[in-house]
């Protein structure tokens, strides 16, 4: 008889406005290569474009928490510098921007100064970019750098093995707990992506690289990039005041 346990039926969601970020510790590095490929593939497929994905690394597991409330400080700080030299998300000029602007009408006014005094042999003003072009040209250097808004969703990735001490329970319980407060404190969903494992065999089975051939069981990463993008999603709903299933 089939088991109860697992996901529940599959969402589809759009992720291609979203900015993810993962972590991975590099402890059990097979388990955490796996999963982390499980991970970005499920991205993929939910349309978050690769330039929008942030990866670091840490040490071990019991870096995830610090690592994680970092990373969301640092992409805030993006995204605060983005909008002061580029006009940020609603719409205003930025400095850099505004600067520009003001340069562009400075060398076009003097270029017509000088046809005025000179007469025809100076050389022809350079025509001013449209609204458009500049906005076409501001599109495919934003798609190219990817975005800079601050991250909408998190994944922590690591891989914990029981040994022979009480190691293994204090790193697994500090971990969960932190992670958990570092979305509760920023407001920014993190997926936990901690296997706490009695077993290599158990890691396998859950990395997807279990048997023979190394390609039985079941790939948590694709569940944890799948939970990442619902968040992503619903998170951004919420902030509007709507709900989004």
């Amino acid at each position: 008889m089939a088991g109860i346990k697992g996901p529940g039926e599959a969402h589809t969601y759009d992720g291609s406005p979203l900015r993810i970020a993962i972590l991975h510790a590099r402890w059990n590095t097979p388990l955490i290569s796996a999963l982390l490929a499980g991970v970005l593939k499920s991205l993929s497929a939910a349309g978050v474009k690769r330039e929008n994905i942030a990866i670091q690394s840490v040490p071990g597991s019991y870096e995830l928490p610090y690592a994680a409330q970092r990373m969301y400080i640092a992409s805030q700080t993006q995204a605060a510098g983005a909008s002061i030299l580029g006009g940020g998300l609603g719409g205003g000029k930025g400095i850099m921007e505004s600067a520009t602007d003001l340069l562009g009408g400075s060398v076009t006014d003097l270029a017509g100064l000088g046809r005025e005094v000179v007469g025809a042999g100076a050389a022809p003003a350079v025509p001013p970019q449209s609204t458009a072009e500049k906005k076409e040209e501001k599109t495919e250097e934003g798609a190219a750098k990817g975005l800079t808004q601050p991250f909408d969703a998190l994944i922590a990735i690591g891989a914990l093995i029981k040994g022979s001490t009480m190691h293994f329970e204090y790193i697994s319980d500090a971990v969960s707990h932190g992670l958990m407060r570092v979305q509760l404190d920023t407001g920014c969903p993190v997926v936990f992506g901690l296997l706490t494992l009695l077993t290599e065999e158990q890691g396998r089975e859950r990395a997807g690289i279990a048997g023979e051939r190394g390609d039985e069981g079941h790939n948590h990463g694709e569940d944890w990039g799948a939970a990442a993008v619902e968040l992503g999603c619903k998170r951004r709903g919420w902030a509007e005041g709507r709900y989004v299933e």
